[in-house]
């Protein structure tokens, strides 16, 4: 989950202008003053850049960056077990 964390951190702090002091895994989205368009938008990103299917209707103000970040994890979890041996090299 540490790769997944510190790209979303990344993301936040790059895309969206969240101070980095600020986008903690405990940080609310809004904490972040994300509004939901920008929620949404993030979760597109992550959906493009780890090539997994997130639900944007999780996208809600109470998630924390640890919620999405875990989320992700999970997501790339259950993609790796049902590629088969022959997708992971």
């Amino acid at each position: 989950m540490d790769t997944v964390l510190t790209h979303l951190t990344t993301l936040l702090t790059t895309k969206f202008d969240v101070p980095a002091e600020r986008a903690v895994p405990t940080a609310t989205l809004a904490d972040l003053e994300l509004d939901s368009l920008a929620a949404v938008e993030l979760y597109v990103t992550l959906q493009d850049h780890w090539g997994v299917p997130m639900d944007d209707s999780e996208a809600t103000p109470d998630r924390t960056v640890e919620e999405v970040a875990r989320s992700v994890t999970t997501l790339l979890g259950r993609q790796q077990s049902t590629a088969g041996p022959e997708a992971i090299q």
